[in-house]
């Protein structure tokens, strides 16, 4: 796969098509469109591209006023996931608040035109360019008298409900997962780095992974404890994952994400684990006392182990 961080690296190249979009996500609306760009390409012999940014607009034209602003992945992520739907082509333009106040013709003009291309394919609500003033519309006053063709993708939608990443967002802080993993089509995942932790999961029998994000903005689901999944030295790994202030224990001011794996022992301090979220169990609840907290999660643990009984059966039967 092809990154390119500089327009002025992007080889000029009339027989294109073009994709744009933040992509937060990667979910099946964005699939949609992605599957439609490598279609055309291949059909008409076409260099694909998909042109992104980094950071996120939401996060740097941010009002004070307004809540911050969490993502369903990194940038990181996002270009994991782009090659694994067969993108060969990507531009991260670097979003400034300079770049924010753009005019969308400019945009047309300064940056798509010095890539070059036959055809464009937008999401049906993409908007570009200085106060979202660039739509379908704008491309079709320059298509006419430049010859390009422009198509607009439809919403995707799951249960009649339109996919998109700010509707996965809402799902997962609602710690509805399973609907948000059928609107993405793949597990949810947080990455980050083992760290030291207090060890009062070990004091109590349940020794966890506490697991920063790598991204400051990673969102995370809803407080709670769910089912999760890790790959570990080449091995599926199951467990239970807490996310929350630890209310009995040390009631933190920032929500942590610790993880409890099944029939697992090993010291993972400083390793990068990939934690992807199965099923919600239970909202976080504050204990009277840790004996109550420990009874508790060996009641979450036969649940988990119940559920993965399940999922390893139906898989067996696929």
């Amino acid at each position: 796969m092809n990154i390119f961080y500089n327009i002025e690296d992007v080889p000029f190249q009339k027989e294109s098509v073009l994709t744009i979009g933040t992509f937060d996500g990667v979910h099946l609306g964005h699939k949609q469109i992605i599957s439609k760009l490598l279609s055309d390409a291949k059909e008409k012999s076409l260099r694909s591209l998909v042109i992104t940014f980094e950071p996120h607009p939401q996060v740097v034209i941010q009002r004070a006023d307004k809540p911050e602003v969490y993502l369903i992945n990194s940038l990181k992520e996002r270009l994991e996931l782009f090659e694994k739907n067969g993108i060969e082509n990507i531009l991260i333009i670097d979003f400034t608040s300079e770049f924010s106040k753009i005019e969308a013709e400019d945009f047309i003009k300064d940056y798509l035109y010095k890539i070059g291309f036959q055809k464009i394919i937008l999401g049906y609500d993409h908007t570009f360019g200085r106060d979202r003033q660039g739509s379908i519309d704008t491309l079709k006053k320059f298509a006419e008298k430049d010859n390009f063709e422009i198509e607009q993708i439809g919403p995707y939608k799951h249960d009649d409900k339109i996919i998109s990443s700010t509707v996965i967002r809402k799902l997962l802080q609602a710690s509805k997962i399973s609907e948000a993993n059928e609107m993405l089509g793949y597990k949810f995942f947080v990455k980050g780095k083992v760290q030291f932790g207090r060890g009062m999961g070990a004091q109590i029998g349940f020794p966890t992974a506490n697991i920063k994000p790598a991204i400051s903005h990673k969102l995370l689901p809803g407080f709670g404890v769910y089912i999760v999944e890790s790959m570990i030295d080449g091995k599926l790994h199951y467990g239970i994952a807490n996310i929350g202030l630890r209310p009995t224990m040390t009631n933190d001011i920032k929500p942590t994400l610790e993880v409890h794996y099944l029939d697992f022992d090993k010291d993972l301090y400083d390793e990068v684990i990939k934690v992807c979220f199965i099923q919600f169990i239970r909202p976080e609840i504050k204990f009277d006392s840790s004996e109550e907290l420990a009874h508790q999660i060996r009641k979450d643990e036969k649940q988990a182990k119940r559920f993965i009984k399940h999922l390893k059966e139906d898989n067996q039967e696929l």
